[in-house]
């Protein structure tokens, strides 16, 4: 019999949910009383038709610029381009503006696993139709097992600049899209579907690209940059260690949201690293979504990492922070050229933060933000139930 009981609508979900969400819950499943609907009509219509698209990994698109092999993901630095006085020169940084000519086709291939797999997850939840978790499967053995097409499990070249360097630590922000992959793994793995050599293949793949990334200078690197890059190195750590059944990485991933937490957040909850940037509201809304997916993965029922009191106070205090100018955005204190008029969207942190806080308020605010057109929040759904089930 399957591990998983098939929720075919999502109300019966959430009313499944309600009973985790009571007061007393451990750190992983308290109170919220509100129900998130789900477009599940939308999100099978959107995996039917990704049910035509064949795995497709970095080692279809050759990066002609990248010092690694075809198994290698290459991405180029987003603000990086070439210097008007030295064309054929090393290039030069215009921060916040990016260059459409660099390379992407790696990170918008990672980008598609995601989305197709997640997506491919939720409808085999809402429906149990196995022929969206075996799709979804047939993409985790293309990324992850199979010798022709499979990704090395490291980043060596990631965010590279011409003339420069051939790879750096902060290109490992581009993998954060794979912690949601990562959660459609492990619940794939729940219902019995991914199992197996293939279950074995895939956790050993994160397993190895944990390790690598707190071992790797490159990996070191990008725990100490401190601000959003290793807000989201600490929370794929935690996400990778989940998959693999790493104790050891997890612990490394808790020890990360303390240390981090006291340097990045400042007496008023701001973060002033962000604030920095020429993007500021973007920069600390995206690490805020960081900081949030870290508290929800590597929270335990022994550490509540929600609670965490660092010298400045608990992460709430930095959501806080920001819940005034998604309110009245024309109030924000921090604008610049680059960043006019200011981009409001859902911001998931809120949703998170809803639960880890058991604050309805939170909720109410992320439900009146415009969702974004190209946004299904298809993964809100892989996060209820994966919450549900370590209950």
């Amino acid at each position: 019999m399957k591990k998983l009981i098939f929720i075919k609508n999502t109300w019966y979900l959430l009313l499944c949910l309600a009973w985790v969400f009571l007061p007393g819950c451990t750190p992983k499943g308290p109170r919220l009383t509100s129900e998130i609907a789900q477009d599940n009509a939308q999100i099978v219509k959107d995996a039917d038709r990704y049910l035509k698209e064949a795995p497709v990994t970095i080692t279809a698109y050759r990066a002609e610029k990248s010092a690694g092999g075809i198994h290698d993901y290459f991405s180029e630095g987003s603000y990086w381009w070439p210097d008007p006085e030295n064309p054929t020169g090393p290039y030069i940084r215009k921060d916040g503006n990016r260059n459409p000519a660099n390379f992407r086709k790696h990170i918008k291939a990672m980008g598609d696993l995601t989305n197709w797999v997640t997506t491919l997850t939720a409808a085999y939840l809402v429906t149990g139709d196995e022929k969206y978790a075996h799709h979804a499967i047939s993409h985790l053995q293309a990324w992850f097992i199979t010798p022709a097409t499979r990704m090395n499990p490291s980043l060596l070249y990631g965010q590279a600049i011409t003339g420069i360097v051939t790879g750096r630590g902060i290109g490992i922000i581009d993998t954060r899209k794979l912690i949601d992959v990562a959660n459609s793994s492990r619940l794939l793995a729940q219902a019995g579907v991914l199992s197996g050599a293939t279950l074995a293949g895939v956790k050993d793949w994160f397993d190895a690209y944990g390790d690598w990334l707190v071992k790797h200078p490159y990996g070191i690197d990008e725990r100490y940059n401190n601000n959003n890059h290793s807000t989201w190195w600490g929370a794929q750590v935690a996400a990778y260690a989940l998959l693999a059944e790493r104790e050891d990485l997890l612990d490394t991933s808790r020890t990360q949201f303390k240390t981090q937490l006291a340097i990045q957040m400042a007496a008023d909850g701001s973060c002033p690293d962000e604030l920095a940037r020429t993007k500021p509201f973007g920069y600390s809304n995206m690490n805020l979504d960081g900081w949030a997916t870290f508290a929800i993965l590597a929270s335990s029922d022994q550490e509540n990492l929600w609670q965490y009191q660092s010298p400045h106070g608990t992460l709430k205090k930095a959501i806080d922070f920001m819940v005034p100018y998604l309110k009245d955005p024309a109030s924000w204190p921090y604008p610049t050229a680059l960043e006019t008029p200011l981009k409001l969207k859902r911001a998931d942190y809120l949703f998170f933060a809803a639960i880890g806080y058991h604050d309805q308020a939170y909720l109410r605010l992320w439900q009146e933000l415009k969702k974004e057109e190209a946004t299904s929040h298809t993964n809100l759904l892989l996060w209820q139930k994966i919450l549900s089930d370590e209950k």
